[in-house]
């Protein structure tokens, strides 16, 4: 029987992996506590003293706890330490779920940022949308930034892909800076 395996890339190993050529570092974000938020999100902000609309693509979130928006009932709230809202469903009106290991995080940085934008969705990055949710080197993802940083969130299924992918194109844009 054929091995259908063979198909598909190898994740490599996210706690050491780094693409560095010149103008662009894109390396793994491991520890992120990640949930996804459904339902009444201003009272789900009461709850978690995490209010606001949250960022869409291309805005900038700041510190250590912040919220993406992705549609007008959800987003996805990122943070470093322990989520202030257990998962499950809330009477307040608002789901939680517990989304850390099923999607990976990825973060670029460097002068070649806005190339590699470019070449990964027909989005300009001077005119931020309201949803971060967005198509990222054709596969859906979640975009924003975060410092001068440009951060990634994708299925966890699909990250040995978009590796690939931006390590291709990072080389491609190096090799277009000589």
């Amino acid at each position: 029987m054929r091995n259908l395996a063979e198909k598909w890339s190898i994740a490599p190993d996210w706690r050491n992996a780094v693409l560095a050529v010149p103008g662009l570092t894109i390396r793994p974000v491991l520890g992120l506590e990640q949930q996804m938020v459904s339902g009444d999100l201003a009272a789900w902000g009461k709850a978690s003293g995490n209010a606001g609309p949250g960022v869409g693509a291309f805005e900038a979130a700041q510190g250590e706890s912040y919220t993406a928006r992705l549609a007008r009932d959800r987003l996805l709230a990122v943070s470093r330490s322990a989520p202030p809202v257990a998962a499950g469903w809330h009477a307040e009106g608002f789901a939680v779920t517990a989304v850390s290991a099923a999607m990976q995080v990825f973060e670029a940085e460097g002068a070649a940022l806005n190339e590699l934008i470019a070449r990964a969705t027909t989005l300009d990055p001077k005119q931020p949308s309201a949803s971060a949710a967005l198509s990222f080197a054709g596969i859906s993802a979640i975009v924003y930034r975060h410092g001068e940083a440009l951060r990634i969130h994708v299925d966890r299924g699909l990250a040995a892909y978009l590796w690939t992918w931006l390590e291709m194109t990072a080389r491609q844009i190096a090799a277009n800076q000589k």
